[in-house]
């Protein structure tokens, strides 16, 4: 007979399998970050081998560049500055420095890796 306490252990230990992403891709990002980034880039730059090629480099360097956590940061500055209204709640994400600098160095390393990877 399997004790409550083993049980909920052993969903506890399912459940967290399923929570933890998989296999780190580039320097710490999970892979289904990656794998948004190069889908995105290619829908910007066109679905062929060569734009593959060249938004895989991108991530790459963005990657070493920016650890995951700042990466994760600007992403979520930028992508909270898209919410319509908010008011002041909304303005952490507009209006402070320390978000404007996350997102400045977001855009920095986005330009290096356009540097290295499409020319």
């Amino acid at each position: 007979m399997i004790r409550r306490w083993h049980l909920m252990l052993a969903l506890f230990a399912i459940s967290a399998a399923g929570t933890v992403p998989q296999a780190d891709a580039a320097n710490g990002y999970p892979t289904e970050v990656v794998a948004d980034y190069v889908l995105g880039c290619m829908a910007a730059n066109g679905q062929t081998a060569k734009a593959l090629r060249q938004c895989s480099c991108s991530i790459d360097v963005v990657s070493s560049l920016l650890t995951y956590e700042d990466y994760s940061a600007a992403e979520t500055v930028l992508r909270m500055r898209q919410v319509p209204g908010g008011g002041e709640k909304m303005m952490i994400f507009r209006e402070t420095p320390a978000s404007q600098s996350k997102v400045d160095a977001l855009r920095q390393s986005q330009i290096e890796a356009e540097v290295r990877c499409f020319y």
